[in-house]
């Protein structure tokens, strides 16, 4: 492994101890994927950008070997090439810069499904995991041959490719008013296969994305619009690399939530639901603009046991 991987400082200032400057080229054919692993465990240790530093650098040397399960234990066996210690070197240099693991790797899990992920894009979180499910519930409650779901401010397509994974057949709309978010979204749902035959992508900002003839004929809107205020201090992996467009919204973070709300009702159709995503002190207001609205709603929790999500339903029979 080259010098490179080494912090220049530890936390209290010194220098940290380390190998002799071996090269790539001096590494070829004689270090095992095995050292390598234990030596990338103790650099990201050392820098303290890791939570998990031994969860993360088997995430990391699984991404350079290409390998998994079985296969990344006999891999460890293996002796290193200059082209996988040049690629570790490079992933392990991102990450000691603070960079997400997510995005180091350049991929995350997101209920069933592997996701491509870079700085375009929100990383995916267990908490829009649930939000997910939240709006499969829906779709099974309502049990609605064909139904159709909006996935309102996709960015990597996770809630909305999500659901079509999982319920084929159902017609799936994507849409954001990010150019970038949406590259991402069509790559992953290039990776959906026959699951994303019944999913279409439209950019545009909220609802003024969607057909006009879609209006009144939505089952599901679904949606993890930004949240956070202006003022809310952020950690720095968050503020310094995840898009500031797909996270803050005005002053109490609640701007993009009153328009999804608001117009909401007119894209729905009778006793179709909207399911939202949002901060923990945020969900009582919001539950009470949707009841003013003409729903009955609801707060869901996340697995940490915060208040996370309204489910929103409208009711049959309206106007």
């Amino acid at each position: 492994m080259s010098p490179t991987h080494w912090c220049t400082r530890n936390n209290n200032g010194a220098s940290p101890g380390k190998m002799s400057d071996p090269t790539a080229a001096d590494l070829d054919g004689t270090v095992s994927w095995g050292e390598l692993l234990t030596e990338t465990r103790q650099i990201l240790e050392s820098c303290g950008e890791s939570e998990s530093p031994r969860q993360e650098a088997k995430w990391i040397l699984g991404e350079v070997t290409g390998t998994s399960g079985a296969d990344f234990i006999d891999a460890m066996n293996e002796l290193a090439t200059v082209r996988g210690v040049n690629h570790l070197d490079a992933l392990v240099a991102r990450r000691r810069a603070g960079e997400p693991i997510q995005y180091v790797l350049g991929h995350w899990a997101f209920r069933t499904l592997d996701l491509l992920v870079d700085q375009r894009v929100l990383i995916p979180r267990p908490e829009t995991e649930v939000v997910a499910g939240l709006a499969i519930a829906e779709l099974d409650r309502l049990g609605r041959a064909e139904a159709r779901v909006v996935d309102l401010g996709t960015g990597s397509g996770a809630i909305g490719l999500a659901i079509a994974a999982e319920r084929p057949g159902t017609q799936v709309v994507l849409t954001d008013r990010s150019d970038d978010a949406l590259a991402v979204a069509r790559a992953n749902l290039g990776g959906l296969g026959r699951a994303g035959r019944g999913v279409s992508i439209y950019a545009g900002e909220w609802f003024a994305a969607l057909p006009e003839e879609q209006r009144g004929s939505v089952d599901v809107i679904v949606s993890n619009p930004p949240y956070i205020p202006h003022t809310e201090r952020l950690a720095a992996s968050v503020a310094d690399w995840e898009p500031e467009i797909a996270l803050r919204a005005g002053d109490d973070g609640l701007d993009d939530l009153r328009v999804i709300v608001a117009e909401s009702v007119e894209w729905l159709s009778n006793g179709g639901v909207l399911v939202l995503e949002m901060g923990s002190e945020q969900t009582s207001v919001v539950a009470e603009l949707a009841e003013t609205a003409g729903f009955s709603a609801e707060v869901h929790r996340d697995l940490a046991g915060k208040d996370r999500a309204v489910v929103a339903r409208l009711g049959v029979g309206r106007g």
